[in-house]
């Protein structure tokens, strides 16, 4: 039967896909499942899991989610079942999907093989496969409970069979350092990573290159605000319908104030204007030609922008378009620190936003 995404990736610089390891090949665009979670509008739960279809059948064949995205894993797990079921296993196989372990905070000092376990079969059980293709590895605070030791639970899991590859998500190349001290295959790192947050160029890129690990970038759209219908617009405050708005509304505070954050519009808007795309086109096309990044997550309620998603293969920026952005970025007064740094501090205004026990085991 007939493959649906091309892995051998023959557009050049523009391929639909990279390998993180010779037997595991993803999109480079990847759905994200965050705004589906809640708190983020109305959603229309049968709707979104026929929309994943969509973004299957049109290439987008990876998808990224959480054990503590609420009701995510269980509509991915749905839609799984349907293609399943309807096309038969073969095709089922192709879809990939990305998902998290994050222990609460509060269970940080007593998290235990067991605790690991019971997370990962649930997570197998609620996304309907006998195996996880990456579980991408957080805890909230390094300085609590035996991190190094739950980690080794997850690479005894993979041993088993129940988890294919292993990665982490936000922390810099500092961090990561000890787990794979510890005897850790990382193949991914899922961070923050956008025209407006540049973080990861500092330490983790580096890092992922000696390493053989690959970026996979969240926030390079930041939540709906590179794109046109912010453009000229006056500066909104922080009232917004969710948090991921007020999230990164305060990354364009770290990055030089909604001044600076209109000129990078403006100047986006010329780039895309010449490749007759869109400002979100040119902002992700920015991230995939990033070195050590094999995807962008592009988080969405529905598939109405798919058309304007799937752009992003059609061009290469250009060295025009690359000193239009350098412009603005040498204005930039952040984010600065390690990748997640800001977000770690619990009492910021970063920290203070986040939600730390949610995996209602």
């Amino acid at each position: 039967m007939k493959v649906l995404v091309d892995n051998n990736g023959s557009l050049g610089n523009r391929s639909k896909t990279m390998s993180l390891r010779r037997d595991y090949s993803i999109s480079r665009v990847i759905n994200g499942g965050w705004q589906l979670a809640g708190g983020h509008g109305p959603i229309d739960r049968s709707c979104a899991i026929e929309d994943f279809e969509k973004f299957f059948f049109a290439g987008v064949n990876t998808f990224d989610c959480a054990d503590i995205y609420d009701g995510v894993e269980t509509m991915l797990g749905e839609f799984v079942a349907n293609i399943r079921k309807r096309y038969g296993d073969e095709i089922a196989r192709q879809i990939k999907i990305h998902t998290k372990f994050v222990p609460d905070f509060n269970e940080l000092s007593t998290c235990d093989e067991i605790y690991v376990e019971r997370i990962i079969d649930r997570s197998l059980s609620r996304l309907k496969v006998e195996q996880l293709h990456l579980v991408q590895f957080f805890w909230w605070d390094l300085s609590i409970g035996s991190p190094v030791t739950v980690m080794s639970s997850l690479k005894r899991l993979q041993e088993k069979g129940k988890i294919l590859h292993l990665g982490i998500t936000n922390w810099d190349a500092a961090d990561v350092e000890l787990f794979v001290d510890a005897g850790m295959e990382i193949v991914s790192a899922q961070v923050q990573y956008s025209v407006l947050d540049q973080r990861p160029k500092k330490n983790l890129i580096a890092w992922c290159e000696k390493n053989d690990a690959k970026l996979l970038c969240y926030g390079t759209l930041a939540g709906g605000f590179l794109n046109e219908s912010w453009l000229g617009v006056p500066d909104p405050g922080f009232t917004f319908e969710n948090r991921s708005l007020i999230k990164y509304r305060l990354i364009i505070d770290e990055f030089g104030g909604w001044g600076l954050f209109q000129n990078l519009l403006l100047n986006l808007e010329k780039c895309a204007k010449k490749h007759r795309c869109s400002i979100s086109a040119i902002a992700t096309r920015y991230v995939l030609e990033q070195p050590q990044v094999a995807a962008a997550i592009i988080g969405s309620r529905s598939a109405d922008r798919l058309t304007d998603t799937l752009s992003v293969y059609d061009f290469e920026l250009d060295s025009e378009d690359h000193a239009l952005i350098e412009i603005i970025l040498n204005e930039s007064k952040g984010p600065n620190g390690p990748v997640y740094g800001l977000e770690s501090d619990r009492e910021g205004r970063h920290g203070s936003i986040m939600k730390y026990n949610q995996s209602n085991l």
